[in-house]
């Protein structure tokens, strides 16, 4: 079975989010059980130099545009046995960064199409197209409306992944006849039509031949008011070829025996090796150093969604605790000066990091004992899946991926690996995270338990690879 992973970024040439995780870890899990799963992608300008130098030129050709015609480059590179093939065009994508520009309409709709045309020039027939977000929205739109009779597209069926409800891609209405050049049949509630706008968002869940996203909680969620993003009717009415399967993590790029990143390695079998990179961490961030302290970790985007404003109400009743809380992230201002002040006024109790560093995330994984992810909505969430890999607890609220991946201890059966709290209400985070630290001042032999469970959960990317297998053959692939 071919498969072609049509991003808007990926690991390791631009990351910006969990995105560019999935669309390098899932093709190579794919790969693996012997799908040959291939990535397509801008060539950005921040793809670092060396990369550059090692992709091959295999052709090139026009992308029609409206009145435009734009030249697109063809580049091939294998990494880490992915092929992976980079669409050039310097005035779009010689830029810093990936997104936020006035013009990204232009740019991706130029990609969505350039994906689909360099079917014609790369030597590779996929069975599926599988797009991810509203950045590759648009392919499933034109295989059904420009390329329904073209002999190398007309069995190519497509998958649309949500990732983030939230970023729908919703543009002027003179897309439709300007980029995609299409008339305003488009132009329906039931079509295109968003407000007064376009949404290639709803292009991909409309034209394409199923819809995912990456928890099956959040499959249901975003059938609601509260998370659908305006869109609950729309995916409740197309909810017949929707489903969640969660995402994973590479068990080889995150791997606590193996790391080079933190002090020391370890496994679950050697769980007291996590006090030993406790202690470096506190040493390397000035905080006191106490293996018996426990520590709280948070890697993150510092913003509402991550339940940032349920975390600073309670703050300083969280420090009063005896606990050390270790912080890494950047995001909103009123969230990084909040958290520079705790720093200051509790020099002792908390580090802020506003910064992003991988090597410190890493650290912070294997040092920490709990992770707090009390987020507002979380699709999926790769922060608690590190943070099991690791054996950090995650006290995470219930919702999203969140919801499908952390099981809430049970005092009376020690079952379970992380904490868990229902509602978005800082007190009622505050009452778990009290809770988790009692258990590991008094319940050290369940809490140490709990560790184990944690890093023995299986959140790899095998089983999902097969769902999305089994999915891929539902639309007419075949292996």
């Amino acid at each position: 079975m071919n498969i072609l992973f049509a991003t808007s970024e990926s690991y390791p040439f631009l990351k910006t989010g969990g995105l560019a995780d999935v669309a390098y870890a899932l093709p190579r899990a794919l790969r693996r059980l012997g799908i040959d799963a291939r990535v397509i992608m801008p060539k950005y300008g921040d793809i670092k130099y060396e990369y550059s130098l090692m992709m091959k030129h295999i052709g090139h050709f026009n992308v029609q545009l409206g009145w435009r015609n734009q030249y697109c480059g063809v580049e091939y590179l294998e990494y880490d046995g992915i092929p992976f093939y980079f669409i050039d065009n310097e005035y779009y994508f010689k830029r810093g960064g990936a997104y936020g520009y006035s013009d990204d309409d232009e740019r991706f709709v130029f990609f969505s199409r350039a994906v689909v045309e360099a079917i014609n020039y790369i030597d590779f027939i996929p069975d599926v197209i599988h797009c991810n977000d509203w950045h590759t929205g648009a392919v499933p739109l034109l295989l059904k409306s420009t390329y329904s009779n073209s002999p190398n597209h007309k069995d190519i069926k497509s998958i649309f992944t949500i990732h983030n409800l939230r970023y729908q891609g919703v543009f002027d209405k003179k897309i439709l006849w300007d980029l995609l050049g299409l008339d305003d049949y488009y132009y329906t509630d039931d079509r295109l039509k968003y407000y007064d706008g376009v949404s290639l968002m709803k292009a991909g869940i409309i034209y394409s031949d199923k819809v995912t996203t990456v928890s099956n909680t959040y499959a249901e969620e975003i059938k609601t008011p509260f998370y659908g993003e305006g869109l609950q009717g729309l995916l409740s009415a197309h909810s017949y070829k929707l489903l969640g399967i969660v995402n994973g993590i590479d068990y080889e790029v995150y791997n606590p025996l193996t790391d080079k990143y933190i002090y020391r390695n370890y496994d679950a079998n050697n769980i007291e090796a996590k006090k030993e990179n406790k202690m470096a961490l506190q040493r390397e961030l000035n905080l006191p150093v106490n293996p018996d302290i426990p520590m709280i970790g948070m890697v993150t985007r510092l913003t509402k969604q991550k339940g940032l404003d349920l975390i600073a109400q309670v703050m300083q009743e969280i420090l009063e605790m005896d606990v050390q809380f270790v912080l890494l992230g950047t995001g909103d201002y009123i969230y990084e000066e909040a958290f520079k002040y705790f720093s200051r006024v509790f020099p002792s109790k908390i580090s802020s990091n506003i910064r992003f560093s991988e090597e410190l995330s890493r650290r912070i994984y294997a040092s920490s004992d709990l992770f707090l992810m009390p987020s507002l909505f979380e699709p999926c969430g790769i922060g608690q899946l590190l943070a099991l890999r690791y054996g950090s607890l995650p006290i995470v609220r219930e919702t999203g991926g969140l919801k499908d991946t952390v099981k809430p201890y049970n005092e009376y059966t020690g079952e379970g690996n992380g904490f868990s709290f229902a509602n978005y209400n800082a007190y009622e985070m505050l009452n778990i995270i009290r809770y988790a630290v009692t258990v590991y001042y008094n319940q050290k032999d369940a809490f140490d338990n709990l560790v184990v469970n944690a890093m023995k959960s299986d959140n790899s990317w095998d089983e999902s690879a097969k769902l999305y297998i089994e999915l891929y053959n539902s639309i007419g692939g075949t292996v």
